[in-house]
């Protein structure tokens, strides 16, 4: 498990299909919204929360999944260079067990994921 008291980051890499196994997990009235690919796995943004999966070991058959409900979220930052020379951005999330940080590879719409965020916290 993850140390709290260090920041958490993850990468994504593109925006994907919404995963078919993410279903199990849903709780009612719960709906995802947007999905991305990350290094060795899917992040899953719903109406509730952002579902982050991290594969481990060499096989990746341990999956640790977190878990980061929008109401936690207490502060967030969007950045990037919107330009030619803008190979990522990035989103910083405050929340209540402490900082996290998503990497977005170029051709990701941060402007998409803030939206998505920002009408489920506020």
């Amino acid at each position: 498990m993850a140390n709290v008291s260090e920041i958490l980051s993850w990468t994504f890499v593109r925006e994907a299909e919404i995963p078919q196994d993410v279903y199990d997990v849903l709780v009612e009235g719960e709906v995802p919204e947007a999905a991305y690919k990350t290094v060795r796995d899917v992040a899953v943004i719903t109406n509730k929360r952002i579902i982050i999966a991290d594969k481990q070991g060499i096989t990746g058959k341990k999956v640790e999944v977190y878990t980061i409900p929008f109401k936690s979220i207490v502060m967030y930052s969007s950045e990037n260079a919107k330009g030619i020379l803008d190979f990522n951005a990035e989103l910083e999330l405050w929340t209540r067990a402490g900082r996290m940080k998503l990497n977005l590879k170029k051709g990701i719409d941060i402007r998409k994921l803030d939206k998505l965020i920002g009408q489920h916290i506020l």
